[in-house]
């Protein structure tokens, strides 16, 4: 692999030139001095520089702060393709379609959820399924119900099955429900995967987090969110498609290279397959992967009631009375075709965000009503036992992203070098000491997700703020972790 020129830009913006003659378009990376070196340690800039030979790109790639090396096109990047002209390539997505994170509040304080957060964490562990495989009993879906799901996502779940609240749709991205979705793309494989996984945790980096704030940097923006006080307790949920969203990335994937290779399309790594996005192959993709995302929200959905469900049986009083409501839901691998302006022309592209958060600006359009004159929340989850951020976007973001900035820590160590480096008691004993309690269903989990694994997401925060494509809102501390 040869080396990747670098040229400086700013204090925290980098540049790769068009330095190869198969690249369209140059490459804009978005990280501190230290972040960067992490990047250079892997594939991180190597497959940027590849993402530039799409097909019908526009702009440049964008490399944000939380950047590391993924399948084909990096975890942490944003890519923009032409809507005629462009193509559509799963890796830009990633497996996990739709993973992405909510941010709920509370009117509790601290020192109200402090002597029950034991019992608090142990209540959702046991209502919430963690783990591989982990389902609750008392829930089920038929065929038709999970192909409702596919199409209608989270309104599905509380209008079929009560899972929420309808007030929880307007403070979730796209309200709970990507258009075009269509059941009969899906192979009857990601089907059988799903039935059981719709408001499972999972396993990996998901995670449900009782949180606090602990410091608020944007206190109107903050106060809009229902944020309105330092050590105010707050719950944060990060999962995903689970294996639905996987197996249908996984079908579809083997599609791509036979269209890679059937419409002429040379690439640089066979892992960036993909199709013309006008083609019958991106179509099709399409229809299966918006089953995914809208599988997704309803999956968060459903998580989201059996926590109110929990704070309910701790506390002894209705949700409505605890105000748990949702500060909002954003999407961090995803595809969406949406206006831009590039070269002072406003185009329809197909935006990539493959662990990027949307980050849209106030008084843009998409952004919820009530939130539409502050700008859209972004939430940034952290690793195990470390800070996670709440902040805004803004149309710096718009001008030097597509709308996008980072969806949290990003890792810097693999799964099988933290196990053999950490002991799962090690890292719940360092837990314990900062007074953090944790409910794994798998201790081996517990190792992988040690936070030395991740990068500083202050650090990513921060670089965000500086560069300007994410404002700071408040930064959130953990009380209680809920991991498969």
């Amino acid at each position: 692999m040869s080396r990747v020129p670098l040229e400086r830009v700013d204090e925290c913006i980098w540049r790769i030139p068009k330095h190869r003659p198969d690249m369209r378009v140059p490459v804009l990376i978005f990280a501190s001095e230290e972040l960067l070196g992490k990047m250079k340690e892997d594939r991180t800039l190597w497959q940027a520089a590849n993402v530039s030979t799409l097909p019908g790109i526009v702009k440049h790639v964008a490399v944000l702060p939380d950047a590391h090396e993924g399948y084909g096109f990096p975890i942490g990047g944003v890519a923009a393709t032409d809507y005629e002209e462009g193509v559509i390539t799963p890796g830009g997505i990633g497996f996990d379609i739709n993973c992405g994170v909510r941010l709920m509040v509370t009117n509790l304080d601290v020192g109200d959820v402090k002597p029950k957060l034991n019992e608090l964490i142990e209540t959702i562990f046991r209502n919430v399924p963690c783990g591989l495989g982990s389902r609750r009993k008392d829930f089920r879906v038929t065929k038709g119900e999970l192909d409702r799901i596919s199409v209608e996502g989270a309104r599905y779940i509380i209008e079929k099955f009560g899972l929420g609240w309808p007030e929880d749709l307007k403070h979730i991205e796209e309200e709970g429900c990507l258009e075009g979705a269509d059941p009969s793309y899906v192979s009857a494989t990601a089907k059988q995967r799903g039935f059981p996984q719709i408001g499972t945790l999972g396993s990996g980096n998901h995670f449900l987090e009782v949180q606090k704030v602990d410091k608020i940097f944007d206190e109107r923006a903050a106060k809009r969110m229902g944020i309105t006080h330092e050590g105010q307790v707050t719950v944060m949920i990060h999962t995903g498609s689970r294996g639905f969203g996987h197996q249908i990335c996984s079908d579809y994937l083997r599609v791509m290279e036979r269209a890679a290779a059937k419409y002429g399309i040379k690439l640089p790594d066979r892992e960036l397959a993909c199709a013309p996005a006008k083609s019958r192959e991106a179509e099709s993709y399409l229809k299966a992967f918006r089953c995914a995302v809208n599988f997704a929200f309803a999956n968060r959905q459903a998580i989201t009631h059996w926590v109110r469900q929990s704070f309910e049986q701790v506390f002894k009083r209705p949700a409505e009375s605890m105000d748990l409501r949702l500060v909002y839901d954003v999407a961090h691998n995803i595809v969406k075709l949406e206006e831009h302006v590039v070269d002072g022309v406003r185009r329809k592209l197909w935006v990539h965000r493959k662990g990027a958060t949307r980050s849209f600006p106030a008084g843009h359009p998409l952004v919820p009503q009530d939130y539409r004159d502050i700008g859209q929340p972004v939430i940034l989850p952290g690793s195990m036992g470390t800070s996670s951020w709440l902040l805004l976007g803004n149309e710096r973001a718009m001008e030097m992203t597509f709308g996008s900035t980072a969806h949290g820590a990003g890792r810097m160590m693999s799964r099988a070098a933290a196990k053999r480096k950490f002991r799962a008691s090690q890292v719940i004993d360092q837990l314990h000491r900062k007074g953090i309690v944790i409910r794994s269903d798998s201790m081996r989990t517990v190792a992988e997700e040690v936070d030395a694994a991740y990068k500083n997401v202050d650090i990513v925060a921060e670089v965000s703020d500086k560069v300007g494509i994410g404002t700071k809102v408040a930064r959130l501390l953990p009380l209680g972790v809920v991991k498969g």
